[in-house]
């Protein structure tokens, strides 16, 4: 895509993250309208809006805009454009540590601790693992991060089978991905704009990599470094994602795949795009999954799922249409 194009882009984007976001601040089961945005400080409606629904609508974009980022490195790393945040084992040791958390008890502030311990471990389990005494190549990794997360996925099982009934409700909608415990923390803002700033500088250097290792290697970048990079970026990014939300599925699959199907192959356009676009795809989501049911409130992960296969299933088939013109 070309710079002149990338204004309407981004508009677009812009205008798309607006609509979530009031979306987001409006539906519930107490409706608000944009009147109550000027009430008073200790009105029920500022309360609600300012304590419940503000924190939700920052966090649900802050964990989008996470996974759309290390999606669209994942898929450069691997090579791979089915690709997303969680093929590497970051979830599964996320979640076991969120179960072992929420089996003893924990409060929300220790949940989150386990949460990103256990994606910290994992992070570290696959990149030593991979590594090994060999060299360290995309496939050593893919199949590395693969194994680990069948691992972590019999953990998980394990912890549900002895988990008490009374606890049992609370896990499966963690592992479904909810926004229901959100906080407003700067943490999570932090480490989206240091993680999108890195990337963004990676851009031209991750441009050379998508047309092949070789091609840039040839003219100059080094190849065990970007990956490095990439994996501990894209990382990160993903074990702050699932520390705020639990596992939210297709968001960081769906949004590259939407921009590059809309010309954005440029990764100086595809990493700020796809960390709009896939904030906004969450909002919407959120939106959708307090409003269906209300005053009852849907895991977000289920909703990103029954909508995100269809999508994906659609973009495929026009992805290939694409390649036959």
């Amino acid at each position: 895509m070309t710079p002149p194009r990338a204004l309407p882009l981004f508009t677009v984007l812009g205008l798309l993250a607006a609509g979530g976001l009031w979306l987001s601040l409006s539906t519930g089961a107490a409706p608000l309208t944009l009147s109550d945005l000027f009430s008073r400080p200790d009105s029920l409606e500022a309360r609600i809006l300012f304590e419940l629904r503000l924190p939700r609508a920052a966090t649900a974009f802050v964990t989008g805009a996470l996974l759309a980022l290390a999606g669209a490195m994942m898929q450069v790393l691997l090579r791979n454009p089915l690709a997303d945040p969680y093929v590497l084992g970051v979830s599964g040791g996320a979640s076991a540590g969120a179960l072992l958390a929420l089996l003893a008890g924990a409060g929300t502030l220790l949940l989150q601790g386990a949460a990103f311990a256990g994606a910290l471990l994992s992070t570290f389990l696959v990149f030593v693992l991979a590594r090994g005494r060999g060299q360290w190549n995309t496939t050593r990794l893919l199949l590395t991060g693969v194994v680990l997360a069948a691992g972590w996925g019999a953990l998980i099982s394990l912890l549900l089978a002895i988990s008490p009934a009374a606890r049992l409700q609370g896990m499966l909608f963690w592992l479904m991905g909810d926004l229901g415990y959100a906080q407003l923390s700067l943490g999570g803002g932090l480490v989206l704009l240091a993680a999108g700033a890195l990337a963004l500088r990676l851009a031209p250097s991750l441009n050379l990599l998508a047309g092949g290792e070789l091609r840039a290697a040839s003219l100059g970048v080094d190849i065990d470094r970007l990956r490095l990079t990439l994996y501990l970026l894209a990382s990160l990014a993903t074990a702050v994602a699932v520390t705020q939300a639990g596992n939210i599925g297709f968001i960081g699959l769906i949004a590259p795949h939407m921009l590059r199907l809309a010309g954005a192959r440029d990764h100086r356009l595809l990493i700020p795009g796809a960390a709009l676009l896939g904030g906004a795809l969450l909002l919407f989501a959120d939106a959708l999954a307090r409003g269906l049911i209300a005053p009852r409130q849907l895991p977000v992960g289920v909703l990103t799922a029954l909508l995100g296969v269809p999508l994906f299933l659609f973009l495929l088939h026009r992805g290939r249409e694409a390649g036959r013109d």
